[in-house]
């Protein structure tokens, strides 16, 4: 049989299987399943975080929501993109950074718009972020290229797990001690809760650098929190509300 071959997937040994009337070994499966999840993981990303979006624009708030850990996606977005395209990895493994990286900018951007110029710490980022936007814009190209030295950008990456890791801990602990999640979208927390788990999975299928299956990992933690917090902080509103009417 011919190969068959499409956007980095191998159907030759699937379809193979098939017309001799056996089902496909798992050595000859999951590497396509993987490569399947990848790809509708980049698609599913390209709308992951418009739900969010929408939902602070419909109501003007941005109640509820940590600013430091939407700025600190950017930079982490930034670094886990820059640091796949530089080990060779397969788009269907990274794909998914390039648009959220793009939406997070949004984003960001947003917060900064809805957000009332309450308290120091607003007015200083109010102020600081037309400075640091295009101080993003010089960096980030050079960062992404990989004109970087190649021990410096070991340790950004090192770096970016603990970026990621304390960009969720402020909204956790917001949320905790709020009870309640605010302007957080459910649907964007489930996106990206699930995205995780299919991350660590297509990850380990193709061979990522340990570093990024436990990012990912990492993923799976911090999202699952925010995502359970949002299940049982929304209740008692709901209920609350019943109540009223």
């Amino acid at each position: 049989m011919a190969e068959m071959k499409f956007i980095g997937m191998d159907f030759t040994c699937a379809l193979s299987s098939l017309q001799s009337g056996e089902f496909p070994e798992k050595d000859c499966l999951l590497p396509l399943i993987s490569k399947l999840l990848g790809y509708l993981l980049v698609a599913a990303s390209t709308t992951v975080k418009l739900p969010q979006i929408i939902k602070i624009v419909q109501n003007s708030s941005v109640k509820g929501l940590s600013v430091v850990a939407f700025e600190l996606d950017v930079v982490g977005y930034t670094i886990a993109l820059a640091y796949c395209l530089h080990k060779g990895l397969p788009f269907s493994a990274y794909g998914e950074l390039a648009f959220l990286l793009i939406q997070a900018i949004i984003l960001v951007a947003i917060i900064y718009c809805f957000s009332q110029p309450l308290g120091t710490m607003t007015w200083i980022r109010g102020l600081l972020y037309p400075l640091s936007a295009p101080l993003y814009c010089a960096i980030a190209p050079t960062v992404l290229a990989g004109k970087i030295d190649p021990m410096l950008f070991e340790t950004l990456y090192a770096c970016q797990h603990a970026i990621f890791f304390c960009a969720r801990v402020p909204q956790i602990w917001a949320n905790f001690k709020n009870k309640s999640t605010g302007e957080l979208s459910f649907l964007t927390a489930l996106m990206n809760f699930a995205g995780s788990m299919v991350r660590v999975f297509t990850s380990m299928q193709e061979k990522a650098p340990m570093s990024v299956v436990m990012g990912s990992v990492k993923s799976v933690v911090t999202n699952g929190t925010i995502l359970s917090q949002i299940v049982v902080y929304q209740k008692p509103t709901a209920k609350k509300e019943k109540k009223s009417d």
